[in-house]
């Protein structure tokens, strides 16, 4: 998952009014801030938390299909975060990076958390019912950030981290991707966005007729057209190239897709549900805060919320394990009580998620970056985002 805004607890955030467009800036500069894109992460990481929520089957009989028709096409959060980062990145990306500088800010905006939830997970595995013990070779893949390449590593210790080995392989694939994107100018880059959408739309016909041996939902080469497009979005947007529709339209088409999902089969399929309207809403949420243009995902708790977005998609599925020994595995709670147990996991994932922000991740980034230069740091993801829904 990806940050795509620095913002103050006092002020909260203003909208981005550019007097001019962002391709003039000083290659020095660093890149205005998009806000809104920080809470667009936020919702994504909610729609992942619902389909969890879902999947442990917290609620029975009409409740389960109300449950199922909203989060059902959870997972598609994930496939948001992917584009998100490719963007972000891209955007927050200025002439003189380092390969070995770059990589040294993505450890140490993902790694401190992810092993904080790893060790949790492994805590729970050999303490708590209802929970899997790791082979040692999936709990060290896992750690590396590699299980995500084999089937059986994927869905150990912490499900929803194989997202972030997705996101490992973008980070290793960046330095050359942005290098690329810089050659290429507006023309090439509007070219690799739709070779992008078309390289997702051929994989996931390729799932559905059963031409892979497994499946590749999960598989980082095959979400990494996800990632460019959101890259090659991001540098139309930079060289004021950008002509796709508004905010209000590009949610609109998102959110058909969304529930378009279900028509489809399950799996990697429904990235191809979902491309279309992920690709133009994010740019065009960005292009609102360039422009000063009316943006609801730049509230200012939204905004905080997004903030908190990666942690809150790294724990909140070990709290859901956790109620198995309360609740039991598949409790099918009427309506009143899915809806207490649900406020009460989801205050729990967000309580936890504030702690690991605030006393784990930042304090690393702090001691990983040298002090205040973590603070002040560009725009970086995780997001996800990184994205990041294993159990998802």
């Amino acid at each position: 998952m990806t940050t795509a805004t620095r913002t103050t607890r006092t002020t909260g955030t203003p909208p981005v009014t550019a007097p001019s467009p962002a391709a003039r800036l000083p290659p020095t500069a660093p890149a205005p801030s998009l806000p809104s894109l920080t809470g667009l992460r936020w919702v994504a990481a909610l729609l992942v938390f619902g389909l969890h929520v879902r999947n442990f089957h917290y609620f029975g009989g009409a409740g389960d299909r109300y449950a199922t028709w909203a989060f059902g096409p959870g997972a598609s959060g994930v496939s948001f975060f992917f584009v998100l980062s490719g963007f972000v990145l891209t955007w927050s990306a200025r002439p003189g990076d380092r390969a070995l500088a770059f990589w040294r800010r993505r450890i140490a905006r993902v790694y401190p958390v992810h092993l904080a939830t790893a060790a949790i997970a492994l805590l729970m595995a050999f303490t708590l019912a209802h929970q899997t013990k790791p082979e040692p070779s999936q709990a060290v893949a896992n750690i590396l950030l590699v299980h995500s390449w084999w089937r059986p590593w994927w869905q150990t210790l912490n499900p929803v981290s194989w997202s972030l080995a997705c996101e490992a392989f973008f980070y290793a694939a960046f330095p050359l991707l942005v290098l690329l994107l810089r050659r290429l100018g507006a023309r090439g880059s509007a070219m690799l966005a739709g070779a992008s959408v078309l390289a997702v739309l051929v994989l996931a016909w390729a799932e559905t007729h059963h031409w892979t041996a497994q499946s590749i939902s999960a598989n980082p080469a095959a979400r990494l057209p996800e990632f460019v497009l959101g890259a090659a979005a991001a540098r139309l947007v930079f060289l004021d190239r950008w002509r796709g529709p508004g905010l209000e339209a590009s949610l609109a088409l998102a959110v058909i897709g969304y529930f378009f999902v279900p028509q489809v089969t399950p799996g990697y399929a429904a990235t191809a549900c979902t491309i279309a309207g992920f690709a133009l809403l994010i740019p065009a949420a960005a292009v609102a805060d360039l422009r000063g243009l009316p943006s609801m995902w730049r509230h200012r708790q939204l905004v905080r919320l997004g903030e908190l977005s990666f942690a809150f998609y790294m724990v909140h599925l070990l709290v859901l394990r956790a109620g198995t020994n309360v609740l039991g595995l598949s409790p099918r709670f009427g309506a009143v009580a899915g809806l207490a147990v649900t406020a009460v996991a989801f205050a729990l994932s967000l309580a936890l998620s504030w702690v690991l922000y605030e006393k784990v991740e930042r304090p690393a980034r702090r001691l990983l970056l040298g002090g205040r230069r973590a603070v002040k740091a560009r725009p970086a993801l995780i997001g996800r985002n990184s994205p990041r829904v294993g159990g998802r």
